[in-house]
């Protein structure tokens, strides 16, 4: 059975900093990826990472203050977060895909986590 755990969420002020942890288990995947969901917004691409090539690509509203690695003997995937700002606010959901390359799409992710809230206030 596969399962995706993140964990790392909470509140913070803006400009400060959360890494998000995304703990995989059951099987390793081609690809995983960071989405997010503001209250009354669709999901939004945040950041996706190749399992073995280490290759990412991040939405345009985080790029140069969010960053996303692998710890491939844990099987976690992690997301950095700095110059976190009011708009970072909502649901981030880890997400794995068995898809190659880096998956922006997420009607190609095949699990999802439960999600984790982070709140960022001025």
């Amino acid at each position: 059975q596969v399962t995706l755990v993140e964990s790392g969420g909470g509140s913070v002020q803006a400009e400060g900093s959360l890494r998000l942890s995304c703990a995989a288990s059951g099987r390793t995947f081609s690809s995983y990826g960071w989405f997010r969901q503001a209250p009354g917004k669709e999901r939004e691409f945040v950041a996706a990472i190749t399992y073995n090539k280490r290759n990412t690509g991040y939405g345009d509203s985080v790029k140069g203050r969010f960053t996303i690695s692998t710890d491939n003997a844990k099987n976690t995937v992690y997301l950095q977060m700095n110059s976190l700002k009011p708009e970072d606010t909502g649901v981030y959901y880890c997400a794995a895909s068995k898809s190659t390359g880096v998956v922006i799409s997420d009607r190609l992710y095949d699990y999802w986590g439960q999600g984790t809230q982070v709140t960022v206030s001025s």
